[in-house]
């Protein structure tokens, strides 16, 4: 092939422009050099934020979102609610049908958990000593749930009279119900060898059990303790403090209803 027909063969694979195409490229060419205003259709076509203008930012998004959230929030409180008063109905139900079971053969230490409550009542009234029973599944341990407000007088008596002598507090507790908090309180006698389990009951909302930390100096800690995970307060404590989470900790991590501030921490 020569080297025109190469030249020529070369020359006609390049389309030439349709009128059209020429027509627009001139659109979008600079007025300064056509001397002609740009089509609104080119306009359009040409320019960058057209597609994105009508996309609203973070700051102008719709309420909606916000609004959703805060219904699933409530949502999940009702939920939880609601399964907290199942719970708690259930433990009823179970207690209901242990005390209907047939009788127990009383426990060897039934006579001791007596005499307790005998001189419980005598010396501060028989309101103070709400409930009593034996912890079978515990080595036979005599249990008793005392009046809230009679809890101090009761500790001092516990501690001081001659033929009880629970000198030393081995352990205390707090444990969230869901429809009540309590406080328990492990005792023994290192006279005796005796030992007695308290409980103390107290509202969910504005929970408050008397201290005994001046009638037992080794519950101190243990209060501080229930006061910074379960949110108990400990009136006539000397020194109560969150002693695990750090001062501007808000709410107390172990209360069945603890929602955190951050999720991620």
């Amino acid at each position: 092939m020569s080297d025109d027909n190469r030249k020529d063969t070369s020359q006609a694979a390049v389309p030439s422009p349709t009128e059209e195409q020429a027509t627009a490229t001139e659109e979008q060419a600079s007025p300064a050099i056509t001397g002609k205003e740009p089509s609104p259709a080119t306009q359009k076509a040409s320019s960058p934020t057209s597609a994105s203008s009508s996309v609203p930012t973070g700051a102008q998004a719709s309420p909606a979102g916000a609004s959703r959230s805060d219904a699933e929030k409530e949502a999940k409180a009702k939920a939880a609610a609601e399964a907290r008063a199942a719970r708690a109905n259930a433990r009823a139900k179970k207690s209901e049908e242990a005390e209907d079971a047939a009788p127990k053969e009383p426990s060897p230490l039934q006579p001791r958990l007596d005499y307790f409550v005998k001189l419980l009542r005598e010396s501060l009234g028989e309101d103070c000593v709400e409930d009593a029973f034996i912890n079978e599944k515990d080595a036979h341990l005599p249990c008793v749930i005392l009046e809230n407000s009679k809890w101090l007088a009761a500790a001092e008596l516990l501690k001081d009279h001659s033929e009880l002598q629970f000198n030393y507090l081995r352990n205390v507790s707090g444990v969230d119900y869901e429809t009540h908090m309590e406080v328990v309180y492990h005792l023994l006698s290192l006279v005796s060898k005796h030992e007695l389990c308290v409980k103390v009951k107290t509202e969910r909302e504005a929970a408050s059990v008397p201290s005994v930390t001046p009638v037992w100096p080794t519950a101190n800690w243990n209060e501080r303790e229930i006061y910074d995970l379960l949110g108990i307060d400990f009136p006539g404590h000397p020194d109560l403090r969150r002693i695990m989470m750090s001062d501007d900790w808000v709410g107390h991590p172990l209360r069945k209803d603890y929602q955190p501030l951050d999720p991620e921490v």
